[in-house]
């Protein structure tokens, strides 16, 4: 077990590494030019914008651009926002929260709606329940968040005069208030990512309902809702558990849309604010920072999946 995770956390460093050159190369390559945004409302010259390129070091070849933007990454410094002039580790703390928490409900929801509908969709094949199961897990992949959430928001104001609330209130403040804002980003992300774990519970389930032990249980006489708790359960939800992990990059990507359309001030709403206004060194970080967090998750994913199968530590 000791060497699958030294391999493992091995392999995190080079991946990081790569995620950090394609994000800087893909900012690079951003049409526009950042100076030139920040000067369009002064009456600068030529000289002007050349000594703010200056200050922010884009004068200097690319290569040594990269170099001294990885030299602060791994000092703890991730630059400065552009426009807020604030310390962007300053603004990713503050909004973490609100995404941290939309992403516990929406995984909670997946969780919910996702295992126990592939369950019975795998019990009861080729029966009703199984082809509306099926057809729920093709809707959920196929419908858009953001087209959700836009009918969601039209049929509850129309509907039930309903709009949820302006202004972010904390849970501890007003368990409430902050329930109305993040119940429904959270359902509506949380069934674009049940399709996924739907699909994957029921195809594992059937194969392992399909193995010689299984058919050994039911031939001692075992009731069939023992066999399927004791015996199948387990050694189905192993591979559910690495769609999980798959899942925290849909998280990321849902919260870029979804809290832009509820209003949300989380980091996915930060990430969409920033890309719009070219504030490079906040895009570079942000982005190195979600993607150090998606990579802990599945590590931990992995890990754990060693744990029970000790199969995996020798593939």
């Amino acid at each position: 077990m000791r060497q699958y995770v030294a391999r493992r956390l091995l392999l995190f460093i080079p991946t990081l590494a790569l995620i950090a050159v394609f994000v800087f190369a893909v900012v690079r390559w951003f049409p526009g030019d950042i100076v030139l945004v920040l000067t369009r409302d002064a009456d600068f010259s030529a000289e002007d914008v050349a000594a703010e390129r200056a200050r922010l070091g884009l004068d200097k070849p690319v290569v040594e651009q990269f170099a001294v933007w990885s030299l602060n990454m791994l000092k703890g410094d991730l630059g400065k926002s552009l426009y807020s002039k604030r310390p962007v580790i300053e603004e990713m703390q503050q909004r973490l929260p609100v995404t941290v928490e939309l992403g516990a409900i929406a995984i909670l929801f997946s969780l919910l709606i996702g295992i126990p509908v592939g369950i019975v969709s795998a019990v009861r094949q080729d029966s009703l329940p199984d082809y509306l199961a099926r057809s729920v897990a093709i809707g959920a992949l196929s419908v858009p968040s953001f087209w959700l959430a836009t009918m969601t928001i039209l049929v509850l104001s129309l509907q039930f005069q309903w709009i949820p609330p302006l202004q972010y209130v904390p849970f501890f403040e007003n368990p409430w208030e902050n329930l109305q804002l993040m119940l429904f980003p959270g359902l509506i992300l949380g069934i674009n990512m049940s399709g996924a774990l739907m699909r994957m519970t029921r195809a594992t389930l059937l194969e392992v309902l399909r193995q010689d032990y299984i058919r050994t249980a039911r031939a001692k006489g075992l009731l069939d809702r023992f066999v399927l708790y004791r015996h199948a359960l387990k050694n189905t939800l192993i591979p559910v558990m690495a769609i999980i992990g798959l899942e925290m990059a849909h998280v990321i990507g849902g919260s870029v849309v979804l809290e832009s359309i509820f209003g949300l001030p989380g980091v996915g709403k930060f990430v969409f604010d920033v890309v719009l206004g070219r504030d490079y060194p906040a895009i570079q970080a942000a982005n190195l920072m979600l993607a150090l967090f998606v990579l802990g998750i599945n590590l931990l994913i992995d890990i754990s999946q060693a744990f029970l199968d000790p199969r995996l530590r020798h593939n």
